[in-house]
This record gives structure tokens, C-alpha cells and sequence, in this order.
């Protein structure tokens, strides 16, 4: 029994295939934003690689992009087919691609609804990627003479600025690495000697963060250095004090700016998900009801359209069948190969 069979006469065939052909051109409007969202996200993405530790990041602009291309090819194909449809002369061309075409489509569709939940949970892998990339990013702030690395305090200045942001979870991170480089050392000076060695690793580390940590809006000048000496400022307390800096940590700034842009794109990739699945049962139904027709010469005859042929349950077994018999014809054929190996023995008397 087929599942949801429908009938249709002329009338209804017809609007089927201009609901589809309208729709069809509106997926391929959705692919082509799919794709510039795709290629926005990429180069969002690119401009902070130098804070980003690895280059996962990239799957999901990557696939919004071939989703955006594959969605284009496929439904333009698909227009020309339903517009192609009213007349059956120029239909009977398509007919024996259209099976075909409906499984590509089915497959597009998995694949297209995996990306749009890869964007709704991408959360977490965003989040290390961006803690793991901040924390070097930082460690190498002072390496401005270091070929490949000279840019990266300008990076993680306009960051810091951009974002409103001070280190990687907050201002304090500063305080863990040295991020004044030893050219701009006096090792001649005793407090520059003692804070090295006091620090084990020789480092010199200072209660201190960059220049870009500190508040604009903030009316009192920026306190930037000493900010744990309270002596060293006047009328100033660390512990009660309201600090003229950002206070938020720049992974968390990063990962609520990509999240909610990556949460909005994986809203719209579902919404080309439901249209596209949409269009792709309704071709179905086209592609049947035409099939059906038992007088051609008759267009004004009624005909049966149906998603599957029979029942879900008939569907898969058959679907089985076929998988199970496509396994033993491999066995067989690496059986037949195994023994055409083996040359015949030839017994040899002396």
C-alpha cells in the first residue's frame, strides 16, 4: 500500500508544479544568502585565526558554503523540471532522472539538517578553540621581534578594544605571563632583578595589563600598573575600588559575539531545511502522478501521487534486501578472484 497517496486531476498537477517552481527559486535565494553568510562567518573568523587554536573552526562556514552552492545547482535543476512538467513532451526527458534525483535531494537534506544542529551545539568546541587560541595569543603579546608572531600585540589590542574585553577569562591573566618584552627591560635596575627572581620560571611578571584593558568611560585616568599597590595611587583600594577596566574576559566576549551569530545562521539553515525537505516530497508527488497517468492522450484524466510506493515497514525491508544482496555479490566476487588466483598444479615426473 502506498504511503500518503493523493489524487489529483489536471487542475491540481498543475498548481503543484508552479507552487513548486515558486519555491524552488525561493530555496535558491535561501542558498545564495547561505552562501554569503558562509563566506561572511569564514572571513569573521579569519580576521582573529592569530587567537583561534585550531582550524575546526572552519567547518561550518565551509559547509555553509557548499550547502549554499548545492542548494543553488539543485533547485534551479529542479525549477526547470517542474516549469517542464506542464508539458508532457518536454517532461518525458526528465522522467528517468527523477528517481535518482529525489535520493540526491533525500541525501542533501541529511546533510543539510546535521549542519544546522552543528551550528545550534557548536558552543562548546568554539569555546576551547578560543581559550586555548587567547591564552598563546597573550603568552606571545611581548614577542614583537619574533618573525610570525611581531603582529600579535596588535592583535590582541584592537581585540581587547574592540570587544571591551581584558585577557582571556579577565583582567588578572595579565598578572600569570610576562607581557612586556626583556627589550624594554632595565636589568640594571634592582627591582627589575628582583621581580625575575623572585619568579621561577625568571619570568617578569607585574601587577600590570596592556594599555587596551583600560575603560574610556571610566572618569578617573586608567591604572594600569601597581594595581595591587595601594600606596602606589592616591585615594585607591584594588579590593573596594570599582577598577577603570573591562572586566570581561575576551573568550567570553569572543564566544557570545560567534555564538549568537553561528545560532543565528544554524536558525535560517534549519528554515532551508523545512523548505527544502518540503520541495522535495512535493517533486515526489509530481514525479508519481504524472507516472500514474494511465491515458497520456487524456490530460484531463485523474492520477495517483505517493511519497513511498509502499508502506515504511515494506520500504526498509526492501531497502535491506537489496543492501544484504549487494553484500553476498561482493562475496561471491571476491570468491571467484580468490580462486582465479591459484594457478592449476601441474605434477612433474622425472
Amino acid at each position: 500500500m502506498a504511503l500518503m497517496k493523493i489524487r489529483f486531476n489536471q487542475r491540481k498537477r498543475v498548481k503543484l508544479a508552479q507552487g513548486l517552481w515558486l519555491m524552488n527559486w525561493c530555496c535558491v535565494l535561501a542558498g545564495i544568502a547561505l552562501f554569503t553568510m558562509g563566506i561572511f562567518l569564514k572571513i569573521e573568523l579569519r580576521k582573529r585565526s592569530e587567537v583561534m587554536d585550531n582550524v575546526e573552526s572552519h567547518f561550518v562556514p565551509n559547509s555553509l558554503i557548499l550547502i549554499g552552492v548545492l542548494a543553488c545547482s539543485l533547485n534551479a535543476f529542479a525549477g526547470k523540471i517542474c516549469y517542464d512538467s506542464l508539458d508532457p513532451a518536454k517532461f518525458a526527458r526528465w522522467k528517468p532522472m527523477l528517481k535518482p534525483y529525489v535520493i540526491i535531494c533525500l541525501l542533501f537534506n541529511i546533510f543539510t539538517f546535521f549542519i544546522a544542529v552543528m551550528c545550534l551545539v557548536t558552543r562548546g568546541s568554539l569555546e576551547s578553540t578560543l581559550a586555548h587560541g587567547l591564552k598563546n595569543g597573550m603568552r606571545y603579546y611581548k614577542d614583537t621581534d619574533t618573525p610570525g608572531r611581531c603582529f600579535m600585540k596588535k592583535t590582541i589590542d584592537l581585540l581587547q578594544i574592540e570587544f571591551k574585553c581584558c585577557g582571556n577569562n579577565g583582567f588578572r591573566d595579565w598578572f600569570e605571563i610576562q607581557w612586556v618584552s626583556n627589550r624594554y627591560l632595565d636589568f640594571s635596575s634592582k627591582e627589575v632583578k628582583d621581580r625575575i627572581k623572585s619568579n621561577v620560571d625568571g619570568k617578569f611578571l607585574i601587577d600590570g595589563v596592556p594599555f587596551s584593558c583600560c575603560n574610556p568611560n571610566s572618569p578617573r585616568p586608567c591604572i594600569q600598573l601597581q594595581m595591587t599597590n595601594n600606596s602606589a595611587h592616591y585615594s585607591y583600594d584594588h579590593q573596594t575600588e570599582e577598577l577603570n577596566l573591562w572586566t570581561r574576559g575576551c573568550r567570553e566576549a569572543l564566544l557570545t559575539y560567534y555564538t549568537s551569530m553561528i545560532s543565528s545562521m544554524g536558525a535560517l539553515v534549519l528554515l532551508v531545511w523545512i523548505m527544502e525537505m518540503t520541495v522535495m516530497i512535493g517533486l515526489r508527488y509530481l514525479h508519481t502522478c504524472l507516472e500514474s497517468i494511465d491515458n497520456p492522450e487524456d490530460p484531463e484524466c485523474e492520477s495517483e501521487g505517493w511519497v513511498l510506493e509502499k508502506s515504511l515497514k515494506e520500504t526498509f525491508s526492501s531497502f535491506w534486501e537489496v543492501l544484504k544482496s549487494m553484500g553476498k555479490l561482493n562475496q561471491v566476487e571476491n570468491a571467484e578472484g580468490d580462486g582465479g588466483d591459484k594457478g592449476p598444479s601441474v605434477a612433474t615426473v622425472s
